[in-house]
């Protein structure tokens, strides 16, 4: 395994409780506090791994030689009906996870612009701003069960479209994954931003 893998591997984890702990933040903030009596508003990874978003996925992308390694972690419970703003509550839960990547991929990418870093550390915030950058343009997706589908949801009021996502919408992500060029759109388009935002600086 190769040492861009390992750190890839690393830094996805790292980047995914980010975004599973924001989602718990902002829901406790706008008072359902369901992710902290849950013990889920912790930044320790094995509470957040889900065996197939966390392990088998990025495991499977690995041994295909896919040129992204994507996952997710195990959703934090949220209780949308203890929210106080109801109208717009489940969108902003929703957000604050692909916000929380954004805001890493943007500290890292500030960081190698305006510094002089080692090589082993311009790699670790490389490898961090295109994870985090790929994860939330992964997760704004907008089919169950990312979080897309939520912020969809908040203006949605088709309910045959809503029950035809939420029944299917796994296995349309599944097939774009793997039987289409999804995935090296998604990733051509994250690697345009985080150059964009280290002005070419980029180590990998």
């Amino acid at each position: 395994m190769s040492e861009v893998i390992i750190v890839s591997f690393i830094v996805l984890i790292f980047s995914i409780v980010i975004h599973e702990v924001s989602h718990g933040s902002m829901a406790y903030h706008l008072g359902d506090d369901t992710a902290k009596r849950q013990g889920r508003l912790s930044l320790n990874p094995l509470k957040h791994i889900d065996l197939m978003g966390t392990i088998l996925l990025p495991l499977f992308l690995v041994m295909l030689n896919s040129p992204a390694v994507i996952g997710w972690a195990k959703p934090v419970p949220v209780n949308f009906n203890n929210l106080r703003d109801r109208k717009w509550g489940e969108l902003k839960v929703a957000i604050a996870g692909p916000l929380s990547n954004l805001c890493v991929a943007l500290v890292c990418a500030l960081l190698i612009r305006f510094f002089t870093l080692g090589e082993g550390m311009t790699l670790i915030l490389s490898v961090a701003v295109i994870y985090n950058i790929l994860l939330a343009l992964f997760n704004l997706i907008p089919v169950p069960p990312l979080d897309g589908s939520h912020i969809l949801f908040t203006f949605l009021r088709n309910y045959e479209v809503k029950a035809f996502l939420t029944r299917f919408g796994f296995f349309i992500l599944i097939f774009a994954l793997f039987f289409t060029p999804f995935l090296k759109i998604l990733l051509s388009a994250t690697v345009f931003l985080g150059n964009f935002l280290t002005a070419g600086k980029l180590l990998i």
